[in-house]
């Protein structure tokens, strides 16, 4: 599955607003490919403000098949194989994990876990590509993880899904477009209208990857881009051994556990339809924190490291897009909860058009993707 793009014609000038995952992925690529790249962001080189920081960054095509469409699940399933590609090309090293996912649940959640079942039964029909889910009892989930043995008698192994550390990530990428040569201004924010506007005295391209600092180029009849806030918790828990991400079923707050290096671990769980970035409310931060006190007491002794806010950009349906807005300007945007999981699926197929002008990954994957072909058509 790797990919074999190429890029559009050597040296065209590329200009990309946005230097958050999106941006920064396919500022290398294209920089790689010997294109002058120049990034805007209105942000800092850690990416302090973005999604992208605070993400847990869970590669997880089946578990999220619970909360999104199966062109989603397949758009992970295609990036965990880019995934380790990628990474290799970089700069600097990034912890990368496929050790699968494990979900767990307490006897009185069991109606969760039916319903749970029941929805991978119906993505396993849609995509029989993916992996089986394999039932676990309480022996194979002491041997799968020995830190909870004993606490859970059931569960489910999801296969093959995998993590990476996401801000080790946003410093290899900002590494290696420095060692490419891409220019890369932080603090400074551009609206496409200014971009355009340098696109039509330097001309080439102008990719939109602004995330929720696009909002005000999404105004559609259906409903625009919006943010949903997520609460997200970092901590430092010597005493907990836990070895892949895991989640727990739960019918008002479901949590998902990822294991960073170190005995980092970041756990979340909220989503709530507004763009409000203050602080977690102290209602949530004890339901998180108790959830995750169920699932190992080591929790119990943890270091809050952070405690974060964040607002993932999402459109209407809550799926992804490429819109070209004008010849040679793309806007990519709404990759909600899923942007480290799609993220790679999203930036070949821009790629794709780029060079070429077609959408033949889009397409396959189901990644919708307007162009002005298509809307005039529409």
């Amino acid at each position: 599955m790797t990919s074999h793009i190429s890029s559009p014609t050597p040296q065209e000038p590329v200009l990309i607003l946005g230097a958050g995952l999106m941006g920064r992925l396919l500022g290398v690529a294209l920089a790689r490919a010997g294109h002058a790249v120049r990034l805007l962001d209105a942000g800092t080189p850690d990416g302090s403000g973005g999604a992208a920081r605070v993400a847990a960054a869970m590669l997880a095509p089946l578990a999220e098949s619970a909360v999104t469409e199966p062109n989603v699940v397949a758009m992970g399933q295609y990036a965990l194989v880019r995934w380790p590609e990628l990474l290799r090309t970089l700069a600097a090293p990034v912890f990368f994990q496929q050790a699968g996912t494990l979900v767990l649940w307490h006897r009185q959640d069991a109606p969760e876990a039916h319903r749970f079942r029941a929805i991978l039964g119906g993505v396993q029909q849609a995509l029989p590509s993916l992996p089986h889910p394999q039932a676990v009892d309480a022996a194979a989930i002491a041997e799968l993880e020995p830190a909870l043995a004993q606490r859970f008698h059931q569960g489910l192994y999801l296969p093959e899904e995998g993590q990476l550390d996401n801000r080790e990530l946003l410093q290899a990428l900002n590494q290696t477009l420095a060692e490419l040569g891409a220019e890369v201004q932080w603090q400074t924010a551009w609206t496409l209208e200014q971009a355009q506007e340098h696109q039509r005295r330097q001309g080439g391209w102008v990719l939109d990857c602004r995330g929720l600092g696009a909002q005000g180029n999404w105004n559609m009849p259906a409903g625009g881009l919006r943010g949903v806030r997520g609460e997200v918790v970092r901590l430092h828990a010597p005493d907990v051994t836990l070895q892949r991400p895991t989640r727990m079923l739960h019918p008002r707050y479901p949590i998902y556990i990822a294991p960073k290096p170190g005995h980092i671990f970041v756990i979340g769980a909220t989503e709530i339809e507004t763009n409000d970035l203050t602080p977690a409310s102290v209602r949530s931060t004890l339901e998180l924190l108790s959830a995750a006190y169920a699932v190992h007491p080591g929790f119990g002794e943890a270091r809050i490291l952070e405690l974060n806010s964040q607002c993932r950009p999402t459109l209407a349906d809550n799926l992804p897009a490429v819109r070209e807005a004008a010849p040679r300007v793309l806007q990519i945007n709404g990759l909600y909860r899923h942007g480290f999981m799609i993220s790679p699926a999203v930036a070949d197929a821009v790629l794709e058009h780029m060079h070429s002008g077609t959408q033949t990954l889009a397409q396959r994957l189901g990644l919708r993707f307007d162009t002005l072909a298509t809307t005039a058509t529409a």
